[in-house]
């Protein structure tokens, strides 16, 4: 008998222009949102969900990040205060399981490291409905 076998799950890792504030993404990411509302629009983010301390991990050692908490006060966009990258947004109250839903931007990933995840069109500014899926990666939004 041989040793028992380990399996590592993928980790993307990603960073603020600074360094100052990392997160990373434990398993594979499924896809990336990018979305048309007012707010996301205007960061020109692309978001990929999970759970706070499960999939997703947000490191700010030097407390770096600031918040913004706008509209229906639900969730926060968080930035480094050093450099203003926009790294995550998080919801303010955990579901109904005690999870905390969380999204992080894969624009601060190594873009090789993201390229092919798979691109989900979001219409947070008419319908708040998913568009349908029409092949694109993040790759080809990258600029």
């Amino acid at each position: 008998m041989g040793r028992p076998v380990r399996i590592v799950p993928k980790i993307t890792r990603g960073t603020c222009h600074c360094g100052a504030v990392r997160w990373e993404y434990r398993g594979d990411i499924p896809d990336a949102t990018i979305c048309n509302c007012t707010v996301c629009r205007r960061y020109g983010v692309l978001w990929t969900y999970g759970y706070d301390s499960q999939e997703i991990a947000v490191e700010d050692p030097g407390n770096a990040m600031a918040a913004y908490i706008c509209g229906s006060r639900r969730i926060s966009f968080n930035f480094c205060k050093l450099c203003g990258n926009l790294i995550s947004w998080r919801s303010l109250r955990p579901n109904d399981d005690g999870r905390t839903r969380i999204a992080v931007n894969l624009r601060l990933a190594d873009p090789q490291q993201v390229a092919e995840v798979p691109l989900r069109r979001f219409d947070g500014l008419h319908s708040f409905h998913d568009l349908p899926l029409d092949g694109r990666t993040v790759a080809d939004v990258w600029f």
